[in-house]
């Protein structure tokens, strides 16, 4: 029986690829159930040190949300005992992810497929890739991935984009700071692999501890972001990879980091 998502370990990355080229790699609660079951799965294994996040073929990053009328002609069905939107769900198991996850952007991110790019840590764009939230068109407005856009990009250009639901290009993308790379298609991968081959080198607790960090201080106030940080530096401090870290430096030899 195949499943909507391919999930790959590729030495110490672990790849979730939406696989439904057909339906440009819509989401639909079968998608995101099996992309939430990935990213938990590869936080817990220590053998993995970071994610990629993409598409099946090269056409669509994803095209959004596979949206099915209901009976009454809405778009969405809500189950009024239990709320919780898959989508969401997938949102908080990345905020809890500690490892690194980037998106390979090998085509279309529109929709929920920008807000799943939004979501991703870092990003590697095919330079024939268009962005947008055309939700305007049909009636609707990016709600469900509004908090991740918010916090990726610039006021303004979001407020456009979102109300005239316009696509922009992927040199767009990169000039906003949604991406960090455009690439050529043939050279994606290569970029890709560069990206990753600077991350895998690094401590994985700091990585980890980092990342808590960025989130914790984000909605601090700057007072408060002071006070965590004097707080959280000589913490890092104590840990194996940190000891190792500048052992290493003082032997002047590589760090061998165990994630501890």
């Amino acid at each position: 029986m195949s499943t909507p998502v391919r999930v790959e370990a590729r030495g110490a990355v672990q790849w979730l690829i939406i696989d439904r080229e057909a339906r440009r790699n819509a989401i639909n609660r079968e998608v995101m159930e099996a992309l939430t079951a990935g990213v938990k799965a590869a936080d817990a294994d220590p053998a993995i040190r970071a994610l990629v996040l993409t598409g099946a073929g090269d056409k669509a990053f994803c095209a959004g949300g596979d949206l099915q009328p209901t009976a009454d002609g809405a778009p969405f069905a809500v189950d009024w005992a239990d709320p919780r939107n898959f989508v969401v769900t997938f949102f908080k198991a990345v905020e809890a992810c500690g490892k690194p996850l980037v998106a390979r952007v090998n085509g279309h991110a529109l929709a929920g497929g920008l807000g799943l790019l939004c979501a991703c840590d870092l990003a590697v764009a095919a330079e024939h890739a268009k962005f947008g939230t055309p939700e305007s068109k049909v009636g609707l407005y990016p709600m469900m991935i509004l908090p991740y856009m918010l916090r990726v990009l610039p006021r303004r250009r979001l407020m456009e984009f979102c109300i005239t639901g316009e696509l922009f290009s992927a040199a767009e993308a990169l000039d906003f700071g949604l991406v960090n790379y455009v690439a050529p298609a043939g050279e994606l991968d290569a970029r890709l692999d560069w990206l990753l081959a600077r991350i895998l080198d690094k401590s994985p607790t700091g990585v980890r501890l980092g990342k808590m960090a960025m989130r914790a201080m984000e909605d601090m106030t700057l007072p408060q972001a002071f006070e965590y940080a004097q707080l959280m530096l000589p913490a890092m401090a104590q840990t194996e990879d940190a000891r190792e870290g500048f052992k290493a430096f003082n032997e002047k030899r590589p760090p061998r980091f165990t994630g501890r």
